[in-house]
This record gives structure tokens, sequence and C-alpha cells, in this order.
């Protein structure tokens, strides 16, 4: 009889169902992984309302688990043994481009879903295609030859490297496109995963100075950030948070600014340049605005303001991410507030989303386990 296994599946928009699935053959260059934790993000949530892709797809793109099964090349080209607990990055590369070559797979063309049909790509590829099992929405997940692994630390439990891809991303954006460093002034914008990841990412590198901005609503994030590090928080809707940004730094402004606050408009990228220093700061966005009218160019040019994209991570942050939750240095456990089981993926995301009264920051998704 052949073995089932279980996972949520999204077959229309907003819309998930249980299924089961055969156990898929592993070939001598591919693995197995019993999930342990997926973690959600907003991603999930958009890609969850809006998806771009054609129905049936195993959601789940931030996937830790065990090696349970795997070919002998598998084994031997990734240094890696049956039992050891592996982070899976969403990207599967070409392996032989460029990017892939330097560890920055993000940008090969063949993970690329916006321009390359058949990419492949965690929790974005369609369940009908080989292996099947493509996203962390499931019990077990199939891991082709050119999968992107890192072997977990030991002392870090699953729950916690479910993390990785939030901080990884944190340090890509902070340290790598942000330029932040050693007595650098941070505008971190938004307390969500992403910007509290950036906090940890900016202190641990020797940031004097780190500011966060948020609401009201915000107000446990907010003490958060200022556990993980935070020198200064602003609440935008009881402070003019550019006349305290510039109180804070005695008129001088910020070095650089780290937008994290999606879809919230074009009133962070104002603050952010207005933020500024006067010459040569960065700010990184993650650029969700489709359009904005009367674009402050002539400012940003004065300034000589460099605009960069935060985009995923790359291979390198990946590794600096799981040293820095195995170091025990900062109280990172507190960014996953919520687990939930298989059969609650609806609820799950809808509360990351804000459309439930929970107060969520990260949610980890544990196949094997009802909600707790």
């Amino acid at each position: 009889m052949t073995e089932k296994v279980l996972a949520a599946v999204r077959t229309r928009p907003s819309h998930t169902e249980l299924r089961e699935f055969d156990m898929p053959e592993i070939e001598e260059d591919a693995a197995l992984l019993k999930v342990e934790v997926a973690g959600i993000c907003g991603t999930d949530v958009k890609m969850y309302a809006k998806p771009p892709f054609t129905d049936p797809v195993i959601m789940g793109h931030e996937n830790v688990g065990i090696l349970v099964r795997a070919g002998k090349k598998f084994t031997e080209s990734k240094g890696l043994v049956e039992g050891d607990r592996v982070f899976v990055e969403h990207y599967v590369g070409c392996m032989h481009c460029a990017w892939c070559r330097a560890g920055e797979y993000r940008h090969c063309e063949l993970t690329d879903w916006r321009t390359n049909k058949d990419a492949r790509r965690y929790g974005y590829t369609s369940a009908e295609n080989h292996g099947r099992l493509w996203g962390g929405f499931s019990q077990y997940m199939y891991l082709p030859w050119n999968a992107v692994t890192h072997k977990v630390p030991d002392g870090v439990s699953a729950e916690l490297a479910g993390l990785v891809t939030p901080l990884s991303n944190g340090i890509e954006w902070a340290l790598n496109a942000g330029g932040v460093g050693y007595d650098s002034a941070v505008l971190i914008q938004g307390p969500g995963q992403q910007g509290l990841s950036q906090v940890v990412a900016s202190k641990q590198v020797g940031a004097s100075l780190v500011i966060v901005t948020g609401t009201t609503r915000d107000a446990t994030r907010l003490d958060l950030a200022k556990a993980l590090g935070a020198d200064h928080v602003i609440d935008v809707l009881t402070e003019d948070p550019l006349e305290r940004v510039l109180e804070l730094t005695g008129g001088v402004g910020v070095d650089v600014v780290l937008d994290c606050t999606s879809g919230a408009g074009t009133a962070p990228v104002l603050l952010g340049i207005g933020a500024l220093k006067r010459r040569e700061g960065v700010m990184v966005t993650q650029g969700e605005l489709a359009a904005f009218p009367d674009f402050p160019l002539k400012q940003m040019t004065e300034k000589s303001i460099a605009l960069k994209s935060a985009r995923g991570h790359g291979y390198r942050a990946v590794e600096l991410a799981l040293r820095q939750l195995a170091s025990g240095r900062f109280p990172l456990d507190r960014l996953a507030t919520h687990t939930f089981g298989l059969e609650d993926v609806d609820h799950a995301i809808r509360a990351l989303g804000g459309g439930t009264d929970e107060d969520v920051i990260h949610v980890s998704l544990l196949p094997w386990e009802g909600r707790s």
C-alpha cells in the first residue's frame, strides 16, 4: 500500500483544502524532508488572497525539518546525512548561472516566477509538478538535487529555526542592501517580523542609534523592539515622526532608513527621505507601491540618497541568521507568537494579515500538531 502525505492545498484564492498525496519516489540525487515548522509571513497573506499561479499549490516557503530519506548523491553533494535538521530556502536554483554560483539564488531565472512560468520555488510551485510536495504546509516536502539546504546548528529548536527567513531577510536588507555598520544611525519603519529582525541585525554590527516607528496598535511590538535593542521607538499617530527623529539625532538625521511598512502608502517613503542625513544616505524599501505621483526625485538627488530594494536573501545571510539564533544573544524566541496545525492554515494566514483580533508577529505552522 502506497504511503500517504497530508497537505493543506490552496485550490483557489483564499481557500484551502486538506488533501492526501502519494509519497513521492526519491531518486539518488533527491531527498524527503519531514516538515517540523513552516513559517508564515506577509507574502503568504498576499499570495493567498491573490495567487499569481494556477492552483493547486501547497504554500509554505519558510521550512525546517528532518531529512528522513535521502539518496546517496544528495547527501554527498549537500554534506548532510539522514536525521539532520535542515532549513530549506524557498529558491530552487539552476546551480549553473553566475547568481547561483555567488549564492544569490533569489536572482536565478529558474526561481523567478515573474518571468518564468515554469519557475521552481517552494510555496509557489504547483503540486501537479514532479515531486508534488512543493511547499511546507505539508507533512513532508520533496527536495530535488538543486534544493538549497542549510544544516541547523545543534541546540537550535525547530520552532526557533523557523525564524531563519525573517532574520536572514533582516540581515540582507539592513547590512548588505542598507550598509548598516559600526556607529550607524538607523530608522526602521514598521515593527513586524522583518523590522524587528533588522533591529537585531543592526545592533549586532554596532549601530549606535536604532529608532523604530509604529502605530498605537503596535505598542506590544514596539516594546519588543526595545527588548531586542532599539534605542527609541516612535508612535507615528501620537508624535510627529520626522520632528522626533531630528530631535534624537541633533538635527543631523539618520544614515540608513529601512522601510518595512509594506502597503502603508507614500508616507513612510516621504518620512524616510526627510529623515536621511544631508548626503549619501541609503533607503531600503519593499517597493509595494504600484504608483507614486509627484515622487520627490529632486530632493533625493540633491541629498544623494540611494534607493534600494528589499528582496529576499542570499546564502550567506541565512548562515549568519542561523549563527545568530544559536548565539542566544537576543530573545528572538519572542518573535514566534503563534502556532497552528494544518487544519488551521486559513485561520493562521488571516490572523497574520490582521483579519482576527490576535496580535500576531510570526506564525509557525506545525504540520504534525493541532492548534495551540
